[in-house]
């Protein structure tokens, strides 16, 4: 038997069945909700209680970060809107209607990853227009972390349940 074949056989290297997508969809899933609109949220909740340098340092990459995804977004948003759907349908037309569990994994990675960056937007939208800052920031931030947790609560359920049908429908062995 061949080297590669007694690696295959050892390490299982399809998708739902291989730990290092859990982690990685883990990972994912808990960079996603700590880094709220690029601001680490234990900043934003140090900020919330003491103020001070917190605050500013809120402030400052606030500023920075909805700025600059307002810019891509009114720049080159159209032609990023249309390479993203262009990949999700590749990914889902090779996943569910091709059958190759690596797309299906990619897909279930990503098209929740697009709807963050949806709500992203919608949410740098509203501070910059609201001019929001102090608690009314705060707030917003914690809404915007909320929901990007409670997408990534069902996200993980989805990808867990199309996972758990993927290996028993396979069979794991």
């Amino acid at each position: 038997m061949e080297w590669y074949a007694i690696v295959f056989e050892v390490i299982d290297m399809r998708s739902f069945s291989n730990l290092w997508f859990w982690i990685a969809l883990a990972v994912l899933w808990s960079t996603a909700s700590h880094w709220v609109l690029g601001v680490p949220y234990d900043l934003v909740l140090r900020a919330r209680r003491r103020g001070g340098e917190a605050a500013e340092d809120v402030h400052l990459l606030i500023g920075v970060y909805t700025r600059r995804l307002l810019h891509v977004a009114e720049v080159s948003g159209i032609w990023l809107v249309a390479a993203l759907c262009f990949a999700l349908t590749m990914l889902a037309m090779l996943g569910f209607w091709y059958r190759l569990e690596f797309a299906q994994a990619l897909f279930c990675l990503a098209l929740p990853m697009a709807l963050v960056g949806v709500l992203s937007l919608r949410a740098a939208r509203r501070i910059v227009a609201g001019g929001l800052q102090g608690e009314g920031l705060y707030r917003a931030l914690a809404r915007h972390r909320l929901g990007v947790q409670a997408l990534g609560m069902l996200s993980i359920f989805v990808t867990a349940m199309w996972g758990m049908y993927q290996n028993l429908n396979l069979g794991a062995f």
